[in-house]
C-alpha cells in the first residue's frame, strides 16, 4: 500500500521567488488547502535544517479546536527542496512527532518557471499512531492540489 501523496504544478515563477514563499511560515495559512494552519507563533524565516517554528492549528474534530504544533525542518536546500516533520510539545518540552513530513521539491524550468511537487508521506507512522491516530491522509485528495494552486498564485502575485 502507498503511504505517500504526491502533486505536482508548472508554476510560472523563478525557483527562489517559490522558494521564498515557502520559507517564511506567515504565507503557510494561505498555501494551506484545509483551512486548518492558521498563523505562525514566531515569524523567524526558515533558514536551516534542525530549525523548529510553530504553526497555530484549528481543526474542528481536535479536542480543543485550536492547537499548536512544532515542525521541524528536515530538508532544506535552497531553491531546491524543503520537508519538514509537525510535531507537537506534551507539555513538557520535548516535541513528539507523529512520523508523517511535509515535501516541497523544486525543478527549475528555464529562468521563469519551476516545476514543484508536494508530498505527504506518512511511511514512518508507527503502529500506535495508525492504531489510535486519524486515518491517513487525514485530508481530501484535492488538498495537495489546493496548496499548489495557493502556492502558484503567492509565488506569482497573481
Amino acid at each position: 500500500m502507498e503511504e505517500r501523496v504526491s502533486a505536482s504544478k508548472f508554476i510560472h515563477a523563478p525557483a527562489e521567488a517559490v522558494f521564498a514563499v515557502l520559507t517564511d511560515p506567515a504565507s503557510h495559512a494561505a498555501i494551506d488547502g484545509t483551512g486548518w494552519v492558521c498563523d505562525p507563533i514566531d515569524g523567524q524565516l526558515l533558514t536551516i535544517p534542525g530549525q523548529i517554528f510553530r504553526m497555530a492549528m484549528y481543526h474542528p474534530n481536535h479536542p480543543n479546536g485550536e492547537y499548536e504544533m512544532a515542525n521541524r525542518i528536515e530538508v532544506l536546500v535552497p531553491p531546491r527542496a524543503i520537508a519538514w516533520k509537525p510535531g507537537y510539545d506534551p507539555g513538557d518540552g520535548d516535541l513528539q512527532f507523529g512520523g508523517w513530513i511535509w515535501r516541497y521539491d523544486l525543478v527549475p524550468s528555464g529562468p521563469s518557471a519551476t516545476d514543484v511537487t508536494l508530498t505527504y508521506d506518512w511511511s514512518a507512522v508507527s503502529a500506535e499512531v495508525r492504531q489510535n491516530g486519524p486515518d491517513f491522509p487525514p485530508f481530501p485528495p484535492d488538498h495537495l492540489d489546493n496548496s499548489l494552486n495557493h502556492l502558484d498564485t503567492l509565488a506569482t502575485g497573481s
